[in-house]
């Protein structure tokens, strides 16, 4: 049996009102229920207009009363419809006005939900509004992930008080494909800034080598890696972002805008001079030498990973486990995946020599800010640098030049590359050749794991969308087994029927 788990809150006077709103509006996902309860002018239309106003960002959004229509609809991020049941015949009647439709797709906000309490979702969010004073006390009941929810965007705006912020406007920013989400946080008159909801989760079962897949992949499990990569980066000039407040126990973190800005244009096509200049900052990333232990706090120094043998394996594994069984119908023969592995085996012996230093793992569009303000190696912003390891740099010139989500073509990736090489050939002691070789076998490991990423997200994940950067994936591994080096993998894959565009 699910526990129910009831918060109080006194309400002071309108603006708190507003707030809790726009908190609850962080909290709600489509399929919840969020039932307004309360005597006549206690506030539940004044809640929900600051719910929906913060769901579509738009203060000024129009939020007429449902009293006569029984329900509004609104196509914002995620769907919303405003039900007021006061004027409700029976409570079977609900049905008719496509109740069930609207949960399945979005957030139901109901008013006087008592008119028709049997045909609500029992796992419903429950909220009650009553006079107290010269304000409201606001009573919220709900249970398991909906009351983890509401719990944890309180627990942030605790965190923006403590940092000085009781009255900041929030709104949500993205959530990324991992376990971190962000809000937007505009404080009173002061310039907008990140806030980074990561809250602390359990590592899984064991997967590779005995164990769970963000121990083996290097993954940041907490915020102390982002914090130091972040400090060091910014002591080297480079614009990764101030770091304001940090929770480091809940996950919280508080840090710098650097921008809206990317390096993609309004139609999703690659902005050649905003990629040089990212190239140019790589590049002079990799000529200064980077620490493997940084501090963070007085009792916390963080020591950046490698990206080993091991990461590398278990990642170009994903062929084998999910790529190959998709492109033709069955799975690798036991022979076929003792003979791949062995290839990468003899590949990773050829990286000992490789240069290595810090590497950002996924420099590619998504997680550059283009900084047109600032000069230099400035104008780019960096972010999403947590995983961050020590390893062949060639990887991270791979990620920008062959970008998993944009088209690099030809023209420009011969650009890129030579603006990289430009810069890299007037330090002394780089090795072309070697750097070469290098670049050629992180993009066939980076490549060969996305080929494997797309269909997982595809069969195990239910996420058909991202399969459309497949063609783009494997034309990229073609260019990356044309060097020698790469000749028993290129000769594998042909056997394998890998390496060819799939429409």
């Amino acid at each position: 049996m699910t526990t129910t788990d009831t918060i109080s809150l006194f309400l002071k006077d309108e603006a708190a009102t507003i707030r809790l709103g726009e908190d609850l509006a962080l909290a709600l996902k489509a399929g919840d229920c969020l039932a307004l309860s309360g005597d006549l002018g206690a506030g539940k239309s004044s809640l929900a207009r600051a719910i929906l106003r913060a769901i579509a960002d738009d203060e000024g959004l129009e939020v007429p009363s449902p009293t006569f229509t029984l329900v509004q609809s609104y196509d914002l991020r995620i769907p919303v419809s405003h039900f007021d049941l006061y004027r409700l015949g029976d409570a079977s009647e609900l049905t008719e006005l496509g109740f069930d439709e609207a949960l399945q797709n979005g957030i139901c906000l109901v008013e006087w939900p008592e008119m028709a309490a049997s045909e609500l979702p029992a796992e419903r969010i429950a909220l009650t509004l009553a006079h107290e004073g010269s304000g409201r006390r606001a009573t919220i009941e709900a249970a398991g992930q909906q009351a983890r929810r509401i719990r944890r965007v309180f627990a942030i705006r605790e965190f923006l008080d403590a940092a000085g912020y009781p009255e900041a406007k929030r709104r949500f920013l993205t959530g990324d494909a991992s376990l971190r989400a962000y809000e937007a946080i505009y404080p009173d008159a002061a310039p907008r800034k990140i806030l980074m909801d990561w809250r602390p989760h359990p590592e899984g079962p064991p997967v590779y080598d005995g164990k769970p897949y963000p121990r083996v992949a290097h993954l940041a499990q907490n915020a102390y890696p982002f914090v130091a990569i972040a400090d060091a980066l910014r002591e080297r000039g480079f614009a990764a972002p101030e770091i304001y407040k940090v929770d480091y126990e809940q996950g919280i973190l508080l840090i710098e805008d650097l921008g809206t800005e990317g390096v993609l244009d309004d139609a999703g096509r690659p902005i050649a001079e905003r990629y040089r200049q990212s190239v140019a900052c790589l590049a002079h990333l990799h000529s200064m030498p980077f620490p493997r232990d940084i501090p963070v706090s007085d009792t916390h120094t963080h020591h950046i990973p490698d990206f080993d043998r091991t990461a590398m394996k278990m990642e170009v594994q994903l062929v084998l486990d999910w790529h190959i069984a998709w492109k033709r119908g069955s799975a690798p023969s036991d022979a076929e995946r003792k003979e791949y592995l062995a290839i990468w085996d003899a590949l990773i012996d050829e990286l000992a020599a490789a240069e290595k230093n810090l590497l950002l793992r996924d420099f590619h569009s998504p997680n550059i800010i283009w900084r047109p303000q600032e000069a230099g190696v400035r104008r780019v912003g960096l972010i999403d640098f947590q995983d961050a390891m020590i390893g062949p740099t060639a990887y991270d010139l791979a990620s920008i030049v062959q970008d998993a989500r944009v088209t690099i073509e030809p023209e420009l990736f011969r650009q890129l590359m030579d603006d990289y090489l430009a810069r890299r050939r007037a330090q002394d002691g780089f090795d072309e050749a070697g750097f070469m070789k290098a670049w050629a076998i992180m993009s066939a490991q980076r490549n060969c794991k996305l080929a494997g990423l797309w269909v997982r997200l595809l069969q195990r994940d239910g996420k058909p969308d991202y399969l459309r950067h497949m063609p783009r994936t494997l034309a990229y591994l073609n260019v990356a087994l044309e060097h020698e080096a790469l000749a028993p993998l290129r000769d594998w894959c042909a056997r394998a029927g890998i390496g060819q565009s799939e429409s």
